[in-house]
């Protein structure tokens, strides 16, 4: 019990991780977004599939999911209720009978563009102290991060990179 005790004083605290503020911050933001966009009936699946279509277009269900960063039966399921209630559109596609792309009809476009508002609208006041500069050089080193972690997730991690 000792040796425990000595190993787990090795470690940092948690809050000079910095994948504990990304989980903070991104919990936060799940919160506040989920809040204003309830009232709407959009929860935040649905508002990730809204927001890849809009930026990307016509996509295949896998491509949601990729870009949605859901997993592939949740995305299914999401784009099933919203074909259900008329906010996107599936066809099979004509290169490849495997792949539903998937489209927004008008109301899903109209959801969408709501939706993104209310995103930058809060990505605004979230980050209203924090400069342009700052902001770029942020997403350059989480990009370098989560590119860096999909090459340890696809190959797994080195003896050294373990923890």
């Amino acid at each position: 019990m000792q040796d425990d005790k000595k190993n787990t004083r090795s470690f940092p605290p948690m809050r000079d991780w910095p994948y504990y503020w990304i989980s903070r911050v991104n919990a936060q933001y799940a919160l506040v977004l989920e809040q204003q966009l309830k009232p709407q009936g959009i929860n935040l699946s649905r508002w990730r599939v809204l927001s890849s279509l809009y930026e990307y277009g016509s996509l295949g269900v896998s491509e949601i999911a990729d870009f949605a960063i859901l997993r592939l039966n949740t995305t299914t399921k999401v784009v099933q209720k919203m074909a259900a209630e008329g906010l996107v559109k599936t066809q099979v596609s004509a290169s490849d009978a495997r792949i539903t792309q998937v489209s927004l009809t008008e109301e899903g476009r109209r959801q969408a563009v709501f939706a993104r508002a209310v995103a930058q609208k809060i990505l605004e006041a979230s980050f209203s102290d924090v400069s342009k500069a700052d902001r770029e050089r942020l997403n350059k080193i989480l990009d370098r991060v989560a590119m860096r972690l999909t090459a340890m997730s696809d190959s797994g991690p080195e003896p050294d990179d373990a923890g």
